[in-house]
């Protein structure tokens, strides 16, 4: 790890040396008066001084530089069977159009867009658009529900909403007019303006004079230069669940965000301008927001939107047929994309079908990569398959294999090391450092490298408290782990997943990993319950792959045994429910803490980012059957 090592000892040694160089591989309007502003509250910010324009890197830089007709943009949609691609060129034009129709609204530089939006081409166009005239974006998952919107409404106070007339799943349409204009009926704040892409497949009705159609208005506007901002000046904001049920406006930068961005294409993913690069997202999250628009076109790549899903759409060798038809390089999912593949496919029949020889490597993040899921990714792939670990407050990884300097060793359920800025460390309650193999609070030495959230938005507050409080001088990430010898982290669970058993903190995500060793288990999840003798108890959730028939009980003593095995009779591991699906929301991320509201019988609100709410209701039924959610 030589080269990895020094390059990182540097970042920390001399960031502003650092980072300084980085950032020259983009465009200044003005160079920054200080790399590093370590005076500024409530965080450091990056690049102060500096005028930026984040769309100018993404799309304008590649055109002036003679790259025009280098493909920018692919979008497949399996759900509408519609294919399309833009050249650099033409994606440059098309966002200068759109930026044309916003900023003839009066929207302009600080003021804020919610972008409300399908896996379609428009909403990259869309945040591209706002980027150009510095206006501030916010992107709000497509279908979320109407309360929720309207609580992002009301906190970022929008002048102009963009939206479409319906997002596509496999099995239904869903209309989004009706839910945004509830939503703007329930909000305080109302938006002067809406502009509505008509899809085909559903039209949605206008109202007068607030909204307009996409089409007719792009057609009718002249397109716009990009507006230079300040480098510290927000891009957007990201809304990600809070705990009191408030969500958290994360805050991103323009000159830091690309700086890092930038770096972490060749260095952590190893793509260079020209190769494709997937990450199978959704606009909505941060990996929308940092893989699927802005690094992939700063850096000059090919980027995809892929309006479809792992399995189902029509088959599980979808994401297959497309590596196998755009020659992707890279692929970048969530873990539980490929639990679902591995389930209805766990042989592998379908990838047999497509030439991959194309890729390179795959990548994953979103939640804990369980071993198992690594290993059949491995072995079906003859592929690297990265584990790697970020937030949507850091907006790229923390934690990761820098590819693109040096393939380090893979150790499966490790991210591997710290990347380029990060300073993690280790500490216990009262803040003391831990020696290496032993479990803490994950923490971020400040400065947090550029890209970080700097605050939260109208809430420095919030952001004080949620992050900077626990222990003075670190950000708090919120993950419990460990660091190996090799200085490899092991990201073992979220703090509020370290449950105590008659006083040992275990970890349920090692729990996780030793269920999901077994032969028979496609996915599961461990939470923690209350019990009066011992303060908490473990209980698990098991779903089964396709074809397993066998006895539940028969099955359950086999997984208890091996828990009790492997992790020993402290861990008190005695239930197991063995269920047809996990509750989720729509990135993938399994809804544990509901669960664990259910099964003790606390009231619980339905989480807005769930993706099928029925499945409460079955975890009910099995967990009522085990004596829990009375």
């Amino acid at each position: 790890m030589s080269r990895y090592a020094e390059i990182y000892q540097q970042s920390l040694n001399d960031p502003e040396v650092f980072w300084g160089t980085v950032a020259k591989g983009l465009h200044w309007y003005k160079n920054w008066d200080k790399v590093l502003d370590e005076s500024a509250k409530p965080s450091p910010r990056w690049f102060s001084g500096g005028m930026f324009n984040t769309c100018y890197n993404a799309l304008d830089r590649h055109v002036e530089a003679g790259n025009g007709d280098r493909l920018a943009l692919i979008y497949d949609s399996p759900v509408t069977e519609q294919k399309r691609a833009y050249s650099y060129s033409e994606l440059r034009d098309t966002v200068a159009r759109l930026a044309g129709v916003i900023a003839s609204h009066g929207v302009g530089k600080g003021d804020r867009v919610i972008i409300y939006m399908p896996m379609i081409p428009e909403a990259a166009i869309a945040m591209l658009a706002c980027a150009r005239i510095g206006a501030i974006h916010s992107v709000v998952f497509g279908g979320f529900a109407a309360k929720e919107l309207a609580t992002r409404i009301d906190d970022c106070q929008p002048k102009m909403i963009l939206s479409a007339s319906c997002g596509i799943e496999p099995s239904r349409l869903v209309a989004y007019k009706p839910l945004l204009d509830e939503a703007i009926e329930i909000a305080r704040h109302k938006p002067s303006t809406c502009i509505i892409k008509q899809r085909t497949q559903l039209a949605a009705e206008l109202q007068e004079g607030r909204d307009f159609d996409w089409e007719e208005s792009v057609a009718q506007a002249d397109p716009v230069d990009c507006v230079p901002v300040e480098a510290t000046d927000p891009l957007y904001i990201l809304y990600t669940s809070g705990t009191t049920g408030q969500p958290k406006g994360v805050v991103r930068d323009n000159g830091g965000h690309a700086a890092a961005l930038l770096w972490s294409m060749k260095n952590i993913y190893n793509v260079e301008a020209g190769d494709v690069y997937w990450a199978a997202s959704d606009v909505g999250w941060v990996v929308g927001h940092s893989y699927i628009v802005y690094g992939p076109l700063l850096a000059g790549c090919t980027t995809v939107i892929y309006e479809g899903k792992p399995v189902g759409t029509p088959d599980p060798g979808a994401f297959w047929r497309m590596i196998s038809e755009y020659k992707v390089k890279v692929l970048f999912t969530a873990p539980t994309a490929f639990r679902a593949i591995k389930k209805e496919d766990p042989q592998g029949a379908y990838m047999s079908k497509y030439d991959i020889g194309c890729m390179d490597a795959l990548f994953l993040a979103g939640e804990r990569c369980d071993p198992d899921t690594l290993h059949w990714a491995e072995t079906m792939l003859d592929k690297p398959v990265i584990d790697h670990w970020w937030q949507t407050e850091t907006g790229w990884a923390i934690a990761a294999n820098p590819m693109g300097v040096e393939p380090l060793p893979i150790k499966a359920g490790s991210p591997t090391v710290s990347m380029v800025g990060y300073d993690v460390r280790v500490l216990d309650d009262q803040g003391v450092e831990k020696p290496a193999g032993e479990m803490g609070d994950i923490v971020i030495k400040q400065p947090l490298p550029p890209a970080c959230l700097p605050t939260l938005w109208n809430n420095e507050q919030r952001f004080v408290d949620s992050y900077l409080s626990a222990h003075p001088g670190y950000y708090l990430t919120g993950d419990a782990g460990y660091k190996d010898e090799d200085g490899y982290l092991w990201i073992m669970s979220r703090t509020d997943d370290v449950i105590n058993v008659a006083g040992h903190r275990l970890s349920t995500g090692q729990m996780e990993e030793v269920l999901a060793g077994h032969a028979d288990v496609a996915e599961c999840a461990v939470i923690g319950v209350s019990d009066t003798l011992k303060g908490q108890l473990p209980l698990g959730f098991v779903v089964l792959k396709s074809g397993v028939e066998r006895s539940a009980d028969e099955l359950a003593a086999e997984l208890v045994k091996r828990v009790r095995e492997q992790i020993g009779p402290v861990a008190a591991f005695k239930h197991i429910a063995i269920v047809k699906r996990l509750p989720k929301t729509r990135s993938g991320k399994i809804l544990r803490g509901t669960m664990v509201k259910i099964a003790d019988g606390q009231e619980w609100k339905m989480p807005a980012t769930i993706d099928d709410p029925a499945i409460l209701d079955e975890i009910s039924s099995s967990l009522q059957t085990l004596g829990y959610a009375k």
